[in-house]
């Protein structure tokens, strides 16, 4: 039988195309995160099942992760997530680090889903997350991150929002106005992570199954109604539980102040799935009418480094997946064209004694950080134009036996037409010409 020329299902190749729009996303990626002074870091592929056991949900281990023993009988897993290798680096380093600590990363991921629009079983995550801060200011600064990266992409507050939430919030009024217990309180998360995404029938027979008090069910409706940061505060003001929130409304003063409260939104029904979320959650939301869905999210937490033995460390964080980003660039147009590639010159000799002369010149290019490809042997002149503009050249270096003669090189501007014959050896006039 005869191999398959496709990748594995839910994978992709990266073909020079695909690599030119993913080089892009990640240099985007990595520019956000230097200009808010992030270092990057990476760990392994594989990890031992139970950091995920010990600290990621139930759907995760169950049904998404790729596991297996190993040659040493050892349970290990590809990484689903990075969070909890994160997590694992940082406790390890965190006493003699300082604070905050700002790490990135772009780590390759593998989950066993049902690829489908905006999710396969291998993709690509920007992930930022800051250690040790101040009480809310490590919020604000991620929420500025994600703003700030939108932007990046030429994005404005009409094609995306911010939804915003606090895990606080809801515990106050699960614990303090419904009265629910842990289990109760677990049940109505995932009543409340589903709520947009069902009828209203649907949520109804879910809510009454988890709370029957007609009273507390209609202060639910209400939760599930609020639209604004104001709304959220009267209702809590209302049933007397703002100061059990944290200090949720304290944030969101800071934070209207800022440039960033432009692109968020309050919604009480963001919750996040994973368990170790203590405090602010949000996610990034597209709003085409194409392509209504999360293209990033994250929250705050403080004991995401227990499971070490280690002290409570607040830390917050995001992680934006490239095919969820990439699907948002292509609906929005802001995906640049980047169906050739993007090349400086292209050094082309049209004898066999030219030859020599056309590799000197192509190495003095290369040295002087110029993107420089040498024809790999004797071009016809009608053929070289054609192959320039087909590599997305923008200059051309030709060299025929009457320039070799002359010690010349013409470089011809492919964009204006313009040419000029200078000296071969001039390294440095041919650079200024090319760079303009």
């Amino acid at each position: 039988m005869a191999l398959s020329k496709k990748p594995y299902k839910g994978c992709r190749d990266f073909h020079p195309k695909e690599m030119r729009i993913r080089d892009y996303i990640f240099e985007k990626m990595k520019k956000v995160a230097h200009d808010f002074a992030f270092e990057a870091y990476d760990g392994p592929l594989l990890e031992e099942v139970d950091l995920y056991l010990a600290k990621s949900g139930e759907e995760l281990i169950n049904d998404q992760i790729y596991s297996f023993k190993d040659r040493g009988e050892r349970t290990v897993a590809i990484r689903p997530e990075m969070t909890p290798t994160l997590a694992r680096m940082v406790a390890g380093v965190h006493r003699e680090t300082p604070k905050p600590i700002r790490w990135f990363s772009i780590p390759n991921l593998m989950r066993y889903e049902k690829p489908q629009r905006g999710r396969l079983r291998e993709h690509w995550q920007f992930n930022a997350d800051i250690f040790g801060a101040q009480e809310h200011l490590g919020e604000i600064e991620i929420l500025s991150m994600m703003d700030h990266l939108m932007k990046n992409f030429g994005a404005d507050t009409s094609m995306y929002g911010i939804l915003l939430n606090d895990r606080r919030v809801v515990d106050a009024i699960f614990n303090h106005i419904l009265k629910l217990d842990k289990d109760e309180s677990h049940k109505l998360y995932k009543v409340i992570d589903k709520a947009k995404k069902v009828s209203p029938e649907v949520l109804e027979e879910m809510m009454s199954k988890i709370i029957t008090d007609s009273k507390k069910k209609e202060i639910f409706k209400n939760y599930l109604a609020i639209s604004s940061f104001e709304e959220l505060t009267l209702f809590l003001e209302a049933h007397k539980i703002i100061e059990l929130t944290g200090g949720f409304n304290d944030f969101i003063n800071k934070i209207k102040k800022l440039p960033v409260y432009d692109s968020l939104i309050y919604d009480p029904t963001i919750v996040r799935g994973l368990d170790y979320y203590t405090g602010v959650v949000f996610e990034v939301f597209d709003k085409h009418p194409d392509n209504r869905r999360a293209i990033a999210g994250g929250g705050s937490y403080a004991n995401l480094l227990q499971i070490f033995n280690e002290d409570p460390l607040a830390g917050i964080g995001f992680g934006m997946g490239d095919v969820t980003l990439k699907d948002f660039l292509s609906t929005h147009q802001l995906m640049p064209n980047l169906a050739h590639a993007t090349n400086d010159i292209l050094v082309a000799y049209f004898d066999d004694e030219c030859e020599e002369a056309a590799f000197k010149l192509a190495t003095s290019l290369r040295q002087e950080s110029l993107r420089t490809e040498l024809n790999l042997g004797v071009i016809k002149f009608k053929k070289v134009f054609k192959l320039a503009e087909t590599k997305g050249h923008s200059f051309i270096a030709m060299i025929g036996s009457n320039e070799l003669n002359d010690g010349l090189v013409q470089i011809k501007n492919l964009k204006n037409r313009d040419s000029k014959n200078i000296k071969i050896e001039n390294i440095e006039e041919i650079k200024e010409y090319i760079r303009g």
